[in-house]
This record gives C-alpha cells, structure tokens and sequence, in this order.
C-alpha cells in the first residue's frame, strides 16, 4: 500500500513570495545563529487542510472531492503582510506573516475541511487562523534563545508585502528530502472568476 503527505493549499503570486523572501532575510540576519529553521520562500503556502498520510488509492477520490467544493465558489483578493508568532511573541514557536482576506476564504477553507472530514481526514483542533509560515523555532530552542527571538519579532515591522488574487485551490504532495520539503501540485481547481 502506497501512501504520500499531502495537503490543500493557495499558491501565492511571485510578488508576494519575494516580499515574504525579502521579510525573511531581514529577519535572518537579526536572528543570526538563533535556532529557527527557516522555510524557503518558494515553499510557503497558504495552507487551508492538511491531510498528512494519503493512501495513492484513495487520491482519485480526494481530487474529486476538491473538484465538487471548489468549482463554482468565487475568486477573491487577500493581502499579506504584518509579522506575527503562535502562540505569541513572548514564547514564539511558529513565525508567520498574516493573511487579510474576505469572509469567503474561511467559508472555503471550512468546507473543504468538513468533505475531507467526511473522507476519513481528521479536522484541526484549532479555528482556521490564515497564515504563512516563515519559519519555526527549534524545540532544542534554550528559554534565552526564545526571549531573544521574541524579542526581535516584536520589533520588527512588516508592512503590507502585497495583494493577490486568489484564482484556484491546489492538492500538493510533500516528499521529506535530506535538503527540505519538495511540494509537487497534483491538482490545480479553478475559483469562478
């Protein structure tokens, strides 16, 4: 039996992922050694479901399942921008750039969590919070080092980095390389434009 990781997701705009690039740089260089293992711009995502482990068998059936929640539902705009930490900038864990998009992105995302809910994926414990990712402080991170961090993400601003239209919904693999994440797009579903 063959099984992948898999996850539902926005691709961003190239404007946005070299803004989120340049954020990221900005905030490299004032982290220096501190531990946080950042993630490559070209592999930042707003993720809206993560399926974990799929079987290959099951794949036709959760493409089809995206196909009948997606199709139909209406394209939109969002912004990024402003810097933020889960939990929070005293004990960050997640560094992460906001999401400001319409009600119909949480609309989306809720849907599509319930039909792959009703396919055997388990929903997330937490309410949906739109997010992207730049980076996560190492467990090993000492009660020093995380004040450190949490120290330099409260200072530091990150204005708006853009705004994108959201055009489709896209199923991903992720295969775990010795170098980091390889997502490859299995399917792409257009939003009514």
């Amino acid at each position: 039996m063959s099984v992948i990781r898999a996850f539902i997701a926005i691709e961003l705009s190239d404007e946005i992922q070299a803004g989120l690039q340049q954020a990221e740089k900005t905030l490299q260089a004032r982290a220096g050694a501190l531990p946080v293992r950042w993630v490559p711009a070209q592999n930042i995502h707003l993720t809206l479901v993560f399926l974990g482990d799929v079987v290959t068998t099951k794949l036709d059936d959760l493409k089809d399942m995206l196909r009948a929640e997606v199709t139909g539902q209406p394209a939109f705009e969002m912004a990024v921008g402003s810097l933020g930490a889960f939990p929070s900038f005293r004990k960050p864990r997640v560094v992460w750039v906001g999401v400001d998009a319409p009600p119909g992105l949480s609309s989306l995302q809720h849907k599509i969590e319930k039909a792959t809910a009703r396919l055997g994926y388990p929903a997330e414990d937490r309410p949906f919070s739109p997010h992207l990712t730049l980076g996560r402080v190492a467990k090993t991170a000492t009660p020093e080092q995380v004040l450190k961090i949490g120290g330099i993400l409260e200072t530091e601003k990150i204005g708006t980095l853009g705004r994108m239209p959201v055009t489709s919904v896209n199923l991903y693999k992720s295969d775990l390389q010795p170098s980091g994440a390889v997502y490859t797009r299995l399917l792409s579903v257009s939003l009514l434009t």
